[in-house]
């Protein structure tokens, strides 16, 4: 592993944290995981994050790097010996922060819409609604993904992660709504790609168990 002096604020049931942590396993980085306790925030972390106060936050030779996809893009530079993660021509690049973004701002609220959802007919209706943002994600893998294993290629990429870093939490909801989200016949590119993608050696060990993030959420609901 090589030394970088780095450490990640994080908790190992955050998707963003986990985009970290794959990132550099990637990149063959040695890390520091120093866990943060929710509801809490250590003084570490609001002193390097001032702004939004949240993980995560890796911090490279004393110097605060903040928002995951942000850390993603500075380990791809900053690390140039391993794989990258970033493609390197200027439209593939474009693309695949278009689907991190897409990722983020419309296929995750889906799912925590269905997370929360009370009532058989809500929950009908973000089912409806988080599959109507996951179809694109099935043409994008072809797309970005050449017809190969991952969205990066050959090896996990941006859009990998990106994505990725939340199948724990895809896998929980399954569960605590009693329905299969990821289906062999309706999307069959992403079923396989999301087997391939936790069984991966830079993956499997940070993608947290569902029974963990259930329990996590229940932990939660019952502080608040």
């Amino acid at each position: 592993m090589v030394s970088g002096d780095v450490k990640v604020l994080g908790t190992t049931t955050c998707p963003y944290a986990n985009r970290v942590e794959i990132a550099l396993n990637l990149k063959s980085v040695d890390y520091e995981f120093l866990e943060e306790t929710f509801p809490s925030k250590s003084e570490l972390l609001l002193k390097s994050n001032p702004v939004h106060k949240k993980i995560p936050v890796m911090i490279h030779r004393g110097k605060p790097i903040c928002e995951s996809l942000i850390i993603v893009q500075y380990i791809d530079g900053a690390w140039t010996d391993g794989p990258s993660i970033l493609p390197s021509d200027p439209h593939d690049r474009a693309m695949a922060q278009f689907w991190a973004a897409y990722v983020d701002d419309k296929w995750w609220p889906t799912l925590n819409s269905l997370r929360n959802a009370e009532g058989e007919e809500a929950k009908v209706a973000a089912i409806e609604q988080f599959m109507e943002a996951l179809m694109p994600l099935e043409d994008a893998l072809a797309k970005c993904g050449k017809g190969k294993d991952f969205f990066g290629g050959d090896t996990i990429g941006y859009v990998d992660i990106a994505l990725g870093s939340f199948l724990g939490w895809l896998r929980a909801v399954e569960k605590m709504a009693d329905v299969k989200l990821l289906d062999e016949t309706k999307t069959p590119g992403l079923f396989g790609w999301a087997e391939r993608f936790v069984s991966n050696a830079n993956a499997k060990d940070v993608i947290p168990e569902a029974d963990k993030i259930v329990k996590f959420m229940a932990a939660r609901a019952k502080a608040q």
